[in-house]
């Protein structure tokens, strides 16, 4: 049985069958609007690149902003505020020694996260048939 179902603003999606549906419902049931709100705020630290590259980096563990620097090639300054925005959205915990600041991922998952993100858009993106 073929179901439409749309969110607001979203195009409708169509369940090829019941299981599917079904599995669909269960997914909707534990992914209330606090969590989607959440699951937005984190995906928004995750669209752009050097972020991205940041918290690969540090799946070594934990570095200097001037180990990153150097690493990734990018400036400090901007270095620093995407760590700034890293750390607000929670995915890095930053811990200082004297006069040095570190800086390491909030939990290890969130390398899966990216690299799920990366094998599903390069899937896609293959698949593109226009621009």
């Amino acid at each position: 049985m073929m179901e439409k179902q749309s969110l607001p603003g979203a195009p409708a999606q169509t369940f090829k069958s019941s299981t599917e549906h079904a599995r669909g419902d269960q997914a909707q049931d534990r992914l209330t609007d606090d969590h989607l709100q959440s699951a937005a705020f984190v995906a928004k630290s995750l669209s752009d690149t050097n972020r991205l590259r940041i918290l690969l980096f540090l799946g070594d563990g934990r570095k200097s902003v001037s180990a990153i620097v150097e690493k990734l090639d990018l400036s400090q300054p901007l270095v620093s505020h995407h760590l700034k925005e890293l750390k607000r959205s929670l995915l890095v915990k930053v811990e200082r020694e004297g006069p040095f600041i570190y800086y390491e991922l909030a939990d290890a998952r969130i390398l899966d996260v990216v690299h799920a993100l990366s094998v599903v858009a390069t899937e896609l993106l293959a698949k593109r048939t226009t621009f």
